[in-house]
């Protein structure tokens, strides 16, 4: 009786694998910003970007409150379809590190959402945004914020505005927020 239930299992489990109709994903690539639309089509890859060490690249937004009890914090960057922070980053998130430690805001927690600019499948920039948040976030962690202080989550493209290179720039960012 139970090799029977072993041997319907496999058939259910090949005959289910046998008819997937889903495609290995192919690599993403964001459209080409000719404004036409992109439909379920794959795009070729875009020419070489010009952007990527570029410190409006992308940064990191820091919410209005947070800079009211912390002071000033310079602004962290990452590069174009990239999650890692730049080097000139340190400065920004040991400052930020440090008022969630051991000054004005201890024991506060924060939130970082990720956002991308427009161009790229939504699944892609929306792990995108993930990537971004979660790297700004093991950054702090590092530095010795609680991991349980960290929350991250991302928007990927959905609040995007921008429509050309500038815009897009701006479009791309971590928003790191105070906990209510």
């Amino acid at each position: 009786m139970v090799r029977l239930h072993v041997i319907a299992l496999a058939a259910l489990a090949a005959s289910a694998a046998a008819c997937s109709s889903d495609p290995k994903p192919e690599p993403l690539v964001a459209p080409a910003a000719t404004g036409a639309p992109s439909g379920n089509a794959r795009a070729a890859p875009p020419p070489p970007r010009q952007d990527t060490a570029s410190p409006t690249s992308g940064s990191v937004h820091i919410d209005d409150k947070i800079l009211k009890a912390c002071g000033s914090i310079p602004t962290a960057h990452f590069a174009f379809d990239s999650s890692s922070v730049q080097a000139d980053a340190a400065a920004a998130l040991d400052a930020l590190a440090k008022c969630f430690v051991s000054g004005p805001l201890a024991g506060r927690s924060m939130r970082l959402i990720g956002h991308t600019d427009p161009r790229g499948e939504v699944e892609y920039n929306l792990a995108l945004g993930q990537r971004r948040a979660g790297n700004v976030g093991d950054y702090l962690v590092k530095r010795g914020m609680e991991k349980g202080h960290v929350a991250t989550s991302s928007r990927g493209e959905f609040d995007a505005t921008g429509t050309d290179e500038e815009g897009w720039a701006r479009d791309r960012k971590v928003d790191v927020l105070l906990a209510e």
